[in-house]
This record gives C-alpha cells, sequence and structure tokens, in this order.
C-alpha cells in the first residue's frame, strides 16, 4: 500500500515541531507547473493527522512538500529576527513507485534544516 508522509523535528528547541503549515504541490515534469493538492497543520507530534497522500491518492510523478518554518519559528521566539533567515524550505522530490512508503521528514532549526527519505 503506497503513502505519502512526513513529520517535523524543530532541532532549535529539541521537540516535535507542532501547528507547522505544510503544501503538498504535484509538478508537472513538462511544464514545471505546480498545482497545489493539500494544505495541512502538523499535530502535537509534527507528524500529519492522515497521510499526505494515500494508498488512492499516490501516483508516480513529482512532488513538492513547503514547510512554512519561518512561520512556525517566528511563533516560537520573543523576538524573530525578521526577514528570517529560512521562511518556506521546498523540498522537491519523486515518487517512482506508487506501492511504496514514501516518508519525507524534515529537521528544522532557523538557520538550517536536512531531510532524507525515511521508513
Amino acid at each position: 500500500m503506497g503513502k505519502l508522509t512526513t513529520h517535523v523535528l524543530d532541532t532549535a528547541h529539541g521537540c516535535p515541531a507542532a501547528d507547522l503549515k505544510i503544501e503538498l504541490w504535484q509538478i508537472d515534469s513538462q511544464t514545471d507547473q505546480k498545482t497545489l493538492i493539500k494544505t495541512v497543520l502538523t499535530n502535537s507530534d509534527g507528524r500529519t493527522d492522515s497521510p499526505m497522500l494515500n494508498e488512492s491518492e499516490i501516483n508516480v510523478g513529482i512532488y513538492e512538500l513547503v514547510f512554512a518554518i519561518g512561520e512556525y519559528f517566528a511563533s516560537k521566539f520573543a523576538h524573530p529576527v525578521e526577514p528570517a533567515f529560512l521562511d518556506r524550505v521546498p523540498i522537491r522530490f519523486g515518487i517512482a513507485d506508487a506501492t511504496a512508503h514514501y516518508h519525507v521528514p524534515l529537521l528544522a532549526s532557523p538557520w538550517s534544516y536536512s531531510t532524507y527519505r525515511g521508513s
């Protein structure tokens, strides 16, 4: 059963990133045109309540998750720096097997981020 999941860890505070906005876009590989599929907020565990794409929604193609970490970190600091060093973090990736589980987590601070394909 294929699906796409994500979660976000706040490495500046050492905790899950709750209430962080994530957009999921599908990218047309021929035109590079983006189509917004959904926008969600992370829960208290830094995860989405349901998969970003479930088994009936997932297709082979190019996708992009956009994480609103600038907005998230601005709400966590008493005196946020303006403009934020990082604002919206896009992660573009390909789904080659619609029957596989793709997990794309984000580890983020106001100054850096990393990702990987998890399980």
